[in-house]
Parts: structure tokens; sequence; C-alpha cells
């Protein structure tokens, strides 16, 4: 029995040291409150009659008070405002409760009123002070000398940051000072660390107080403010870490764990989108939607952005089992009241296609599913025709003959004078649309949406570039000039979204990719993100244009232009009308065969896509068969 209270008390000892303290400062409290006064009047040490039993029916009033108000489920390290409100509480209840239990039992013989008012404000101080010097005292910076940090933001999530840090002397971290914009801090000191200067003279105050860490404690920073940071720690030999955004922050809770390297998205992310939400509910809510390669990069976000709006029913069409697998996994722990229904089938596959429309009656359905790396697609021209020209015409097909009420092509930058077979693919997807719409007046509208690259998605520059750079390099880079557009996966999703709802049916919408990146300029920086430095660490070698690759990605052909809308960050183009041909020149895609030569192929989409600039020619060395001839 002994033991087992041994046990508990070892268990519970905070609580027990927090209740003697709390119980010897009442009795302290109420003994010196209730004798000042008559010492200093009449000096009399004894005025009240029985006071030891008086004494402690007050501190077990007191006690339960206490206990009442939750006093003693706080921790006193983490002793803050609402800790200071609840001994507030607690110790008003308690005061009360001693001058009633003093009335009942003596009406207050030879004791003032004013002792009561004196024991609140003493047990306030007291309880109350008592935390706080703990905390305090806890708080105080350690003094020894550890890693040389900056951190950059003398905001709440600054300060947090440096707190934990002075609290936690195992990270062997020395922070030498706050920066920050803000004029009004400048000079200023918080928790006990100065603001010693702006991001503008950030490269000098490093090599001054030589700093080798910089910590960017602004979780509402703009990817233009770490980009400005970076840039000012590039060529300083330190390393650059960041919080998450602020809507990625637990509850709000800085901590020095989640700090974390910059990564390229960190430079290239855009401002927050604002989205119609009301289009968009009517759009998807209660309603049955598909999305075809639902595992993909954008196809996975935008089942996740979907869900969102409470769609009746999300139809997953996805080809790879594991893609699939991992999708419904995720969807159904974030949003366990989503009905999903998963089918594992080839968009090039009519039955399984036409199953799923039978089925499940899709009402809205983003197309998502394609072939999409140039160079893979340069050397199997065949599967592209068929997945991304052939696979479209079966999925529009069905959705027009199914009735839906809007069918949403994925396209890319890449159809635009395309000079690669990928981008022809896409252009002709992107016709097919536009015909069936027009030339059968469907019923269902067709909206197409174009946009770039997306940052981190699968077979993308940026893995490619990581991969390189952990192990040693170098980075390879086709062409010192070569830029791209770059959006991230939840801004491009949720664009397409937006675009989505506004669409009437027949436009093509081009998504706001903002300035072009130069390539170059971003493996030079993902090498300075590693900490290490271009050309002398890791190597950058030019290794010249991939078949198919252009310099420059353009969103709009040279007869279109672009018509604003009501999104800032969407537009729609006027598109060239197409050829009176297009319909029977589509049809004798049934002539290729799966052996056909890549000319023959290559002159296939150039019929259909005048535009289209073959980059390689006929140099392939394939000769021409009779099916190259088809179209005469």
């Amino acid at each position: 029995m002994a033991l087992k209270v041994k046990e508990i008390i070892q268990s519970n000892y905070r609580t027990v040291v927090a209740m003697t303290y709390d119980q010897l400062m009442a009795a302290a409290s109420f003994t010196f409150s209730i004798f000042l006064p008559f010492t200093i009047v009449t000096g009399d040490l004894n005025p009240v009659k029985n006071f030891p039993f008086i004494l402690i029916m007050v501190l077990a009033v007191k006690w339960l008070s206490f206990y009442r108000m939750g006093l003693y489920r706080g921790i006193w390290r983490f002793s803050s405002t609402p800790d200071l409100v609840q001994v507030i509480k607690g110790v008003t209840l308690g005061v009360l409760g001693s001058f009633i239990v003093v009335f009942l039992y003596n009406r207050l013989e030879n004791v003032p009123r004013t002792s009561f008012i004196i024991d609140w404000f003493i047990l306030v101080v007291t309880l109350g002070g008592g935390r706080f010097s703990y905390r305090i005292w806890k708080d105080r910076p350690k003094n020894f000398e550890g890693t040389r940090v900056l951190v950059v933001g003398a905001g709440v999530a600054g300060v947090q940051l440096v707190r934990e840090m002075g609290q936690n002397p195992a990270v062997n971290l020395t922070v030498v000072g706050f920066i920050d914009d803000d004029s009004r801090k400048k000079g200023k000191s918080l928790h006990g660390v100065n603001v010693i200067g702006k991001v503008s003279n950030l490269a000098d105050i490093i090599q001054k107080e030589s700093i080798q860490k910089v910590f960017i404690a602004i979780p509402s920073a703009s990817s233009s403010d770490v980009r400005k940071i970076v840039q000012a720690c590039q060529g300083e030999n330190v390393e650059v870490q960041t919080l998450p955004a602020l809507n990625d922050l637990l509850d709000g809770k800085v901590e020095l764990s989640l700090l974390r390297k910059v990564r390229p998205e960190d430079l290239l992310g855009r401002e927050p989108i604002l989205l119609d939400q009301t289009g968009l509910g009517k759009m998807l809510s209660r309603k049955r939607v598909m999305v075809t390669g639902a595992g993909g990069s954008i196809g996975s976000e935008l089942c996740h952005q979907i869900a969102k709006f409470g769609p009746e029913l999300l139809i997953l069409y996805e080809q790879s089992e594991f893609f699939l697998y991992e999708l419904e996994n995720k969807l159904q722990s974030r949003f366990p009241d989503l009905k999903l229904v998963c089918i594992l089938g080839d968009i090039r596959n009519i039955n399984r296609m036409e199953f799923a429309y039978k089925t499940c009656g899709p009402q809205v359905i983003f197309h998502a599913a394609a072939y999409k790396h140039v160079p893979m697609l340069e050397s199997n021209p065949i599967s592209a025709v068929n997945t991304n020209i052939l696979g479209t015409h079966i999925v529009a097909n069905l959705a027009h003959q199914y009735n839906a009420e809007k069918f949403v092509m994925i396209s890319t930058d890449k159809a635009v004078n395309p000079t690669n077979v990928m981008g022809t693919t896409k252009r002709v997807a992107e016709m097919i649309c536009q015909n069936i719409q027009l030339e059968k007046s469907s019923q269902t509208k067709f909206i197409t949406v174009r946009f770039g690259n997306v940052l981190g998605s699968h077979g993308s520059v940026i893995p490619r570039f990581k991969e390189q750079i952990e192990q040693g390099g170098p980075v390879t880079v086709t062409h010192p000039e070569i830029n791209r557009y770059f959006m991230s996966i939840p801004e491009a999703s949720q664009l397409v979204l937006q675009a989505a709802s506004m669409g009437k049916g027949g436009e093509i919408y081009v998504l706001d990719m903002g300035e072009p990146i130069k390539i170059l300029d971003l493996a030079k920086q993902m090498i300075q993100l590693a900490g290490m430095r271009p050309y002398e660490d890791i190597d950058i070698q030019i290794i010249g244009l991939r078949p198919g690759e252009k310099l420059y990605e353009e969103l709009l052909a040279d007869e279109e232009s672009t018509i604003a809308t009501s999104h800032p960050k969407v537009r729609v183009a006027n598109m060239r009308p197409l050829k009176e041909t297009f319909s029977d020149d589509l049809k004798k895609i049934t002539l290729l065969e799966s052996n056909s030569s890549t000319k023959s192929i290559r002159d296939y989409l150039k019929k259909l896509v005048p535009e289209y600039k073959d980059q390689l020619g006929s140099s392939d060395g394939q000769s021409e068969d009779t099916s190259s001839n088809f179209f005469h």
C-alpha cells in the first residue's frame, strides 16, 4: 500500500508541489490579511478566537476552489494569460468561500471586511507571480556557444522559435539576433535577443557575425519574400531553413522540429488563389464527378480539391493499380464521408470506358489521363497517338453520348505551335473537344484548360535536379537559355476547377503562369539551397536540347489572342477555326498500325496540325511505307 502511494506521488509530483505552494501562500495570505489591520491599529497579536481552526476551514475551501477552477491542469513551465485568468477565477471563488465560512462560524467577529480584499490581492500576486516567475526562470537564455543562428522575422513565430531554442540547450544553437524589415523593431530586444538589421543588409550581417544558419520564421511569407532572403544568403556558405506556411502549422504552434530546408517550390510558388466558391459548389456539389488519370500529379490533386465540395460520387479512373490504391487510401482518410468508386482501366479500352459511363453516370468529367514525357514520346509516337488522341476521342465521345454536363480537357502549353509529338497530340485532343462541341451541337459543355509545367510532378525537372545533387552531380541542363513556366500542383488544380466552372462550352482557357523561369538559374538555386556552390561543389553541364524540346514555351498560338475573364488568373483564347476536313482526317487514325513508321505518324500529325514543326523530319532513317501516303 505504501509503495502504491509512493508511485502515485512520484507520477504526480508536479501537481503535489503546485498544491503545496498554493496552500502555503493561501495560509500566509489569510493570516497576514487578518492580523495586519489589528496589529497596526491595536497592537493585538491574537484578535480572532480559534484562528487555527478557522484557518484550516479556509484552506480547505480554497483548495477545493483552486482545484475546481483547474489551477492544477496547467503546466507552470508554459504559464500564459489563460492560466492567469484561471488563477483569478480560483482566487475569487476561494476568497468568497472563505468569507462565507468565517461569517457562518463567528459572524466575522473581529474580522475586518477589508481583510478579504487584501487576501484576494495577495493571492493573485503570489499564485500568478509564482507561476510566471518559474516560466521566466526556465526561459532564461542559456550561456553556451553553439551554432550561430540568425532568425529572420521578429514576430510571434520568431519569438516562439527563439524561446524554444533557449529552453533546449541540447540543440546547441546560439541566436545572434533577429532580422526584420519593420523599422519600428530596429534596436528592440525580444526575449533577450536584439533586432540587429533588415533583409537588405543580411549578407553583411552574416559575414560580420560569422552566421552559420539562417532561420526564416515568417509563416505568412510570400515566395518573393523567401526568394529575396535566399538570394541575400547566396554565396555566404550558410544553411537556410524555413518554417512551413501558416496554413500548414498545426494549431498555429511553432516548433523547432518544423524547420526544414528551403525548397524550390518555396521560391517559385505564388500568392494564394481566390476561388469562386459559389460557382464551384454549383458545378461539383451533389454531382457525380469522374477524373481520368486520377492517380497522376494533377489528377490526384483535382480529386482532393473536388472532394472538398461534397460530390455525390467521385469516380477515380486510373490504369496504375498502385496509384489508384494510394489515392483511394488518402481520400478515405481525409474525407471519410466521401463516396468513391475506383475503376482500374485504360482510357483506350472503349468497353471499359463505357462501363464507367453506364454504371456511374458521371455528370462532370475531368480528363487528365495522357502521356506527357516529351523525349519518350518522340521515340514512341504511336503510343502518344493512341493515348492522347484516340483515348481522348473515346472519353469525349462517350461524354457526348451519355449527355454529361461538362467535359474538362487538361491540356498543355506544349500544344501551342508544337515542335514535338506530345504537344501535337495534345493539340489534336483540344481540337477533338472543339469539334464535338461544334459539329454535333453537343449538350455537353466541352472545356479545355491549358497551362505549363507543375512543380514536383512526375518526371519534372525539379525531382531530377534533386536526385542529381544528392548523387554529387553533375546537374544536367539542356541549354543555357532554356526557360519554362511553372505552377504549383494545388494552384494549377484550383485554376482548372475555376475555369471549368466558368466554361459555357467550346472554350480554351489559358492560366496565368506568371513569368518564365530560366532552367539554368533554377539549377543554380537548387545547388545553393543544398548548401553547396554551383560549378565548385556541384558541376552544371549543358547537354543540348533533347528531341522535340523547345527553348521557350508558349501559351497561345500565333493566330490566337486572349480575352479577360472574371478571374484575374484565367483568360480565354480566341481559337482558330477547324478545317472542314478535320473529322475525315481524324478518322484515318485507324490506318495507323503499331508498326507504322515514325515518319508516317508524323505526316499524319502534320496533316491534322499544320503548325506542327517536326524537328526530326525524316532523319530517323526509317523508310516510308504505304501508310505514309494515306491522306492522298
